[in-house]
């Protein structure tokens, strides 16, 4: 048991053998050539990429932003130059993956994904948990990710540039996690009924 704890991608894989029999139990197999089926897949692989970015995100601003003053000057690097780099790399490709998971599980019912990007009932809901979704998105990838890069040295700036997008990154951030907390309220008030 020690050798899969002891390396993530095996312990991933047992998760997902774990899973494969489960499906095989259950005997869900039989069930994958239903639409139905890809369906709550396509929406098992949205909620796993969504976990992972919006855990991710949580973490920064309930964990890294508010300890790393508390932390000494020379233990900082490790943060900078180890923690933040690894935790920004998933944070970016999950909320992608996010992003993609989700269009493509509402391009999957028909005529769903015009009305939910387009406000129509009775999508309203699940439509402005998108759009906001976006928003966090594009931040990410356009706002917080290149001022992150300039924070964390990977991108050469003065000192004082340093410390304005190291600011930008930080409020951004906090402006997605007020923004993350409407967002899961609407995902989920979907499929109870609404706003």
């Amino acid at each position: 048991m020690g050798a899969i704890f002891q390396s993530l991608g095996r312990t991933v894989t047992a998760g997902v053998v774990l899973v494969a029999i489960m499906l095989a139990i259950a005997g869900t197999f039989g069930r994958m050539g239903e639409h139905g089926y890809w369906l709550f897949f396509m929406r098992w692989l949205h909620v796993l990429s969504a976990v992972m970015w919006i855990g991710l995100l949580w973490y920064f601003n309930f964990v890294q932003i508010p300890s790393m003053p508390k932390i000494p000057d020379e233990q900082k690097p490790a943060i900078g130059k180890v923690i933040a780099p690894a935790a920004l790399f998933w944070f970016r490709w999950a909320a992608l993956a996010t992003v993609v998971t989700g269009l493509l599980l509402a391009g999957m019912y028909k005529g769903y994904l015009v009305s939910a990007l387009s406000l129509q009932a009775p999508n309203q809901a699940i439509g402005v948990g998108m759009w906001l979704g976006l928003i966090m998105a594009f931040n990410v990838w356009f706002i917080i990710w290149p001022n992150q890069k300039k924070a964390l040295g990977i991108v050469q700036v003065t000192p004082e540039e340093k410390a304005a997008a190291a600011r930008m990154a930080m409020l951004t951030s906090r402006f997605n996690t007020m923004l993350s907390i409407p967002m899961l309220y609407c995902m989920v008030a979907q499929q109870n009924g609404g706003l």
